[in-house]
């Protein structure tokens, strides 16, 4: 261990909360459940593998075994549910727990923020040591407001289930804004300044998304892929997006693309047909832009607040040729007077009319 540095089992037991005093073989016995089953929850979990005889448990992580196991005896989930919600927790508090650190050591004054510096993480392990007890109960209770709004939608996808696939699966808008040129900025900037745009815009995209009513399912660094219940929730998010990371000068422009259709729910993500649509669609926009499929402009083209431009079918990998469509703001609401907007059932003459204006523009 590097001379100055803190003593690693002292910091992991300031941070687990408890003395490390069992082995594998204790903590089992003392949780009442089998080695196989503890064996498949520490895996889910993220835990390294430990020698039997290596103490590395503590009361909190017997205790941990112990409700799991109470789990599957009364029923509520079989061991397959438990390794499942254990996994959740697990690869969700790992990526939690390193953005954290991250976040701490980023507030060390430069001359400290060093990851080879005993005195940055001297420093980290006192604020930790101070503030750990004011952190945790904010863990819980953004749970428990994620949660809620997982089980409100939820009920709200059982009550409109009639509106779904022959499946029972959800109508949802999604959507990927993906940053244009990512690669070539990549090779412009230095990785702290790189690290920073990508950290703009994740937290730009996320602002937006939770204002306007929709989830960001998750972020890929130069991409984020976002969810709605409605056509015009998801139409609003799209465009938000694209125009607030246009009016910033640093930042690469985006892309978006959204399309309207049955998603698979499952573990956090979505699956299907719709979303992988959505993720072609977005290589077809140009920067700045959103190009959407032909179920969401049939959706928008009666909304006075939003324009519908059909534009050149293209081919896509694994969907053959679609009928793509740019989605704009419309400027002067249409009255009852004006024409209709244009869609999809527009006769060839006009459709190649619209083509041209929407790739001129």
């Amino acid at each position: 261990m590097a001379a100055g540095l803190p003593d690693p089992k002292e910091i992991e037991e300031l941070l687990l909360g408890g003395e490390l005093r069992y082995t594998r073989v204790d903590a089992v016995r003392l949780a009442g459940v089998s080695r196989e089953f503890s064996g498949k929850v520490w895996r889910a979990f993220g835990y390294p593998s430990m020698p039997d005889e290596t103490v590395a448990y503590t009361e909190g992580d017997v205790a941990a075994l112990e409700r799991l196991g109470r789990l599957v005896e009364d029923g509520i989930l079989d061991e397959d549910g438990v390794v499942r919600l254990v996994r959740a927790f697990g690869q969700t508090m790992s990526r939690l727990a390193e953005w954290q650190v991250s976040l701490l050591g980023s507030m060390l004054p430069q001359d400290a923020n060093d990851a080879s510096s005993a005195e940055a993480v001297q420093t980290i392990v006192e604020i930790a040591e101070k503030h750990i007890g004011e952190f945790e109960p904010l863990v819980v209770h953004a749970w428990r407001r994620q949660l809620a709004a997982a089980g409100t939608r939820a009920l709200g996808t059982a009550a409109t289930r009639e509106n779904g696939d022959p499946a029972g699966r959800p109508m949802t808008t999604v959507g990927f804004a993906d940053m244009v040129s990512f690669t070539q900025v990549s090779r412009e900037l230095e990785e702290i300044e790189l690290a920073r745009v990508v950290e703009w815009f994740e937290e730009t995209a996320a602002d937006i998304v939770a204002s306007l009513g929709g989830r960001l399912v998750k972020t890929l660094g130069d991409e984020v892929l976002f969810s709605a219940e409605t056509p015009e929730t998801g139409a609003e998010i799209a465009l938000t997006i694209a125009a607030t990371i246009q009016d910033e000068t640093e930042v690469p422009d985006v892309r978006v693309g959204a399309a309207y259709g049955p998603v698979l729910p499952l573990m956090g993500d979505v699956f299907g047909t719709t979303v992988n649509l959505a993720a072609r669609l977005t290589s077809l926009a140009r920067p700045g832009t959103v190009v959407i499929d032909s179920e969401l402009a049939a959706q928008l083209e009666n909304e006075p607040d939003y324009e519908v431009a059909r534009i050149v079918r293209r081919p896509v990998r694994g969907l053959g040729i679609i009928q793509p469509y740019v989605l704009r703001r419309n400027e002067k609401p249409k009255s009852a007077d004006n024409e209709k907007p244009k869609s999809a059932d527009t006769d060839a003459d006009t459709g190649r009319d619209a083509d041209r204006d929407a790739e001129a523009s």
